[in-house]
């Protein structure tokens, strides 16, 4: 048909009306991405790197983070992320957290922040002693000194939320990890746990998810933590709907970590449910809009050897796993750790692209695109999308409606938007930045996307290979 208009027009048997429409009819030009498996640095997914620093009574043990350390994570490892717990065990003991203290905390954000890394966060306040099981008293604060801590972080965590990750919820037990305990459940039996303890419980995470801002998410060890504090049921049932995603609920901001990822039928007590499965089913639910990671901690075949573990990861929308810990089971996997790296969290990669190759200032260019989400998970941070216009003059934003943490795992997704061009004449090359809304001008924080030769990493831009001509 567009032949027959432009033969049309050229012999003039076009009335006036329709020449015009056939010379300004959008002209568009499509294209497709070739994929890449190349392991690169991408935010807020992937490996980890294990730190953790302490404050005891006379406060001694503080290791501050090491910049270069960090930095050659991002660009030896293509690792962005690390755990940080903070021991307070000097504070068990009082209310008052000192200022030299939480000044220690600020600066290994700004750290973090000057290597290009983010932070998965946790606080806790004791180690187990000698021999096993771990002797009594356990040595973590009862419930009012843990919310009177919680409020004097506050303003240190706000300050800092463009490098803080995910939180775990810590605190209570050992390790921060809610079961060895004097304050939150039977010290003697910790299986034991009263109606007060879960009010106790409920309320740390409570003022944690009320100290951070209300983009920023609370993991706890157990699905059943969630489950009994929240008032849901396990199965999916209990778990969260895509109507209820990022609502700013207590649901909506409560993830999941699993410290003994593999080491047995019911990783050592995370999953409770009568069958088991009944847990994981919530969690494949929930971590579609919710965080899952943690560690493998036990050589269990065949469960803890790749077909089973990669399977789970997929299952349960991990984003994150510990490269430290434990190295047994991470070098049962073999050569399949590469494979690891590729799929845990997100994976964007563009399949195609139609883009309108001519406009006038500001006049309307078409923009479509379809990407894959090769990954184990999506995005539970917030993201801009924009498309930016590029010239060797000049550069243009243009922010669109997207949200990648709706881009899910293992789903395509099509994405059209119509907007203005340039003011200024020019050719422009056409990008798509996916950038940290509270990191926009670093690139190290923005998502690069799985194709050959579209990133920019001066830019941090994803280069669409069209161009548009204004004129």
């Amino acid at each position: 048909m567009r032949r027959l208009v432009t033969a049309l027009a050229a012999i003039g048997l076009l009335l006036p009306t329709q020449a015009a429409m056939a010379h300004d009819a959008p002209r568009t030009t499509t294209r497709g991405y070739a994929t890449s498996d190349e392991v690169f640095a991408n935010p807020e997914r992937g490996f980890y790197h294990h730190t953790e620093t302490h404050y005891r009574a006379d406060g001694t043990g503080y290791v501050p983070l090491n910049v270069t350390t960090l930095r050659n994570y991002r660009t030896q490892e293509n690792i962005t992320q690390i755990l940080r717990v903070f021991y307070l065990e000097k504070f068990a003991s009082t209310d008052v957290i000192d200022k030299k203290y939480l000044d220690l905390v600020r600066a290994d954000f700004a750290t973090a922040r000057a290597a290009g890394v983010k932070v998965i966060l946790r606080f806790a306040y004791a180690l187990p002693g000698p021999g096993w099981p771990p002797p009594t008293p356990y040595g973590d604060a009862p419930v009012a000194r843990v919310l009177k801590h919680i409020q004097q972080l506050t303003p240190v965590l706000r300050q800092n939320a463009d490098v803080i990750e995910v939180v775990q919820s810590g605190f209570v037990g050992l390790w921060g990890e809610g079961y060895y305990t004097d304050h939150f459940s039977n010290p003697q039996d910790p299986s034991q746990v009263s109606d007060q303890n879960w009010a106790d419980r409920k309320a740390v995470v409570t003022a944690l998810l009320a100290a951070l801002p209300k983009d920023r998410m609370v993991q706890v060890r157990t699905p059943y933590m969630k489950q009994r504090m929240f008032g849901v049921p396990t199965g999916t049932e209990g778990a969260l709907t895509a109507e209820q995603a990022y609502d700013g609920s207590v649901l909506a901001r409560t993830g999941h970590h699993n410290d003994c990822f593999l080491a047995s039928p019911d990783d050592f007590g995370t999953y409770l449910s009568d069958p088991i499965e009944l847990d994981k089913d919530f969690v494949a639910q929930d971590t579609n809009y919710v965080p899952e990671g943690g560690e493998t901690c036990a050589v269990n075949p065949p469960r803890s050897e790749w077909e089973s573990a990669s399977a789970e990861m997929a299952r349960l929308h991990f984003s994150y796993l510990n490269t430290d810990y434990n190295k047994d089971v991470l070098g049962s996997w073999g050569d399949n750790v590469e494979s690891a790296k590729q799929k845990l969290g997100y994976r964007f990669a563009l399949t195609e692209s139609t883009v309108t190759n001519k406009a006038r200032p500001r006049g309307p260019v078409q923009v479509g695109l379809q990407l894959r989400n090769d990954g184990w998970a999506a995005p539970y941070n917030p993201r801009q999308v924009q498309l930016v216009f590029q010239s060797d003059q000049h550069t243009f934003k243009v922010t669109v409606p997207a949200d990648p943490r709706r881009w899910g795992a293992g789903t395509a997704t099509n994405l059209n938007w119509k907007v203005s061009a340039p003011p200024v004449p020019g050719k422009y090359r056409v990008l798509l930045n996916l950038p940290d809304p509270l990191l926009s001008a670093r690139p190290d924080y923005s998502i690069r996307l799985a194709n050959a030769g579209t990133w920019q990493p001066t830019t941090g831009y994803n280069d669409l290979g069209q161009t548009v001509t204004i004129e």
